[in-house]
């Protein structure tokens, strides 16, 4: 029988820009802010699981960037494992403390994503993002995106362009179909206090902004951002207060497969999501997937089984998507709102299903929500990102 495990509490940052706040000081707030939402002492943690993406580029720090982190704190001295995965750094963060209190080894983990992305210009983070991919590579795949050898403003940007004019094809997807997404998780965001963004836009707005790779434009796209978000993970005998407590129903890790699989990387880790918790599609009351590009967001609520393949315009034009709606999505403001500090992104998404689930969600809280579902992408392995995880979280 699989071992029940809960998360107990979820803390996390504001996302934004704060050039002058260390990657110490922004995990520390998450972290204390989570242990409280447990009501737990750093001494009933025995395991701290850490994820960070592009510290070691952008502020010199290498290999031990969960210790330097919790250094101000009482977690010294515990078990610490670093994780990096791209942006699915935080939700591998999840899936390894999971099977850790699974295997018996651990009762109460923490696991903690943190990122700052701001203070070294925003080239230079997106260089450190263009890592991501095989930069042996680099070269060749620039020239299948662009026809240059050379190296382009925003690379992941040039992907999601590519993706997306591949989606219009086979769906009738316009721009204006994704300025509606961005601007209906504006919306979201802008009733999310911890959002980087908190502006509402209009569809014209999103449409009128800098253009940055094909039909993307700036409002379009996920932005520069630093921030941490903690989750406390319990065994569910650990557990002390079951009416806080949402379980984790389902943890899947997939990796992607140079030249791509039969079925594309994020479809099979949904499909294994939903196998593994033993739900389908009619059963979620909201999700929050990675729209690091906004496109994608419709792109994923497919692979999600929201809706046919080639309808999601029609489902976003439904309304049923948006807050109120039959399933709302990214109601955290999504990355493009709420903001992509890339190692903090998937416990975020976490620490929103969280807060939805108790009822806490205020002004953006969906009425009776009780499961969710969080789809959490990045890297690339042409064509495919590197790694995927998809978490599933109920009441009970």
């Amino acid at each position: 029988m699989v071992r029940e495990v809960s998360i107990t509490g979820a803390g996390m940052t504001g996302f934004g820009k704060f050039p002058e706040v260390s990657l110490r000081e922004l995990g520390t707030s998450a972290i204390r802010e989570a242990l409280d939402d447990a009501g737990l002492a750093e001494s009933d943690v025995d395991l701290v699981v850490h994820a960070n993406a592009v510290a070691g580029l952008l502020t010199g720090q290498e290999m031990t960037r969960g210790q330097v982190v919790v250094s101000g704190t009482g977690l010294t001295g515990i078990p610490m494992i670093n994780v990096e995965n791209a942006c699915a750094g935080s939700s591998t963060a999840v899936h390894v403390a999971l099977a850790a209190i699974r295997s018996g080894a651990y009762q109460t983990a923490l696991v903690v994503g943190t990122e700052k992305m701001s203070g070294r210009g925003t080239a230079e983070a997106l260089g450190a993002l263009t890592t991501a991919a095989d930069v042996e590579r680099l070269a060749e795949f620039n020239r299948e995106l662009t026809g240059s050898d050379g190296p382009v403003d925003s690379f992941f940007m040039e992907i999601y362009a590519r993706t997306t004019a591949d989606y219009m094809a086979r769906s009738g997807a316009t721009a204006r179909d994704f300025a509606e997404v961005a601007a209906k998780n504006s919306v979201h965001g802008s009733l999310n206090p911890k959002a980087q963004y908190r502006t509402a836009r209009t569809p014209e707005e999103v449409l009128a902004s800098r253009a940055v790779a094909g039909p993307l434009t700036m409002l379009m796209c996920s932005p520069i951002a630093d921030g941490a978000a903690a989750l406390v993970l319990q065994a569910g005998e650990r557990v002390r207060d079951r009416a806080s407590a949402v379980r984790i129903r389902a943890s899947v890790l997939r990796s992607g497969i140079p030249g791509g699989g039969a079925v594309p990387l994020e479809q099979r880790t949904i499909d294994a999501a939903y196998a593994e918790a033993g739900i389908g599609p009619d059963d979620l009351d909201l999700a929050e997937v990675h729209d690091a590009a906004s496109p994608n967001e419709l792109v994923v609520c497919e692979e999600l089984g929201l809706c046919s393949p080639g309808d999601g315009p029609k489902l976003l034009a439904t309304g049923a998507t948006r807050l109120g709606g039959r399933i709302p999505v990214n109601t955290s403001g999504g990355l493009v709102s709420r903001g992509h500090p890339v190692g903090a992104t998937g416990a975020a998404q976490l620490v929103e299903l969280v807060t939805q689930i108790r009822g806490r969600a205020g002004a953006r809280q969906v009425e009776g929500a009780r499961i969710g579902i969080a789809e959490n992408a990045g890297g690339y392995t042409h064509p495919e990102a590197a790694a995927c995880a998809v978490t599933i979280v109920s009441k009970d």
